[in-house]
């Protein structure tokens, strides 16, 4: 049981260390996935005046 409750931490610390390098080098490598969409938007606005 111990044996794997030790495999378990060891796998969510081994994610989070991809995860964290991933944010960090992943824009470098793939920064078509870090880019926000580039769409206009125009949506036309009614004002209410008093």
């Amino acid at each position: 049981m111990w044996r794997l409750i030790k495999a378990i931490v060891f796998l969510t610390a081994l994610a989070a260390i991809g995860l964290i390098g991933y944010a960090y080098v992943g824009p470098i490598f793939f920064p078509g996935d870090f880019a926000p969409p580039k769409v206009q938007v125009t949506q036309p606005v009614t004002l209410e005046l008093e």
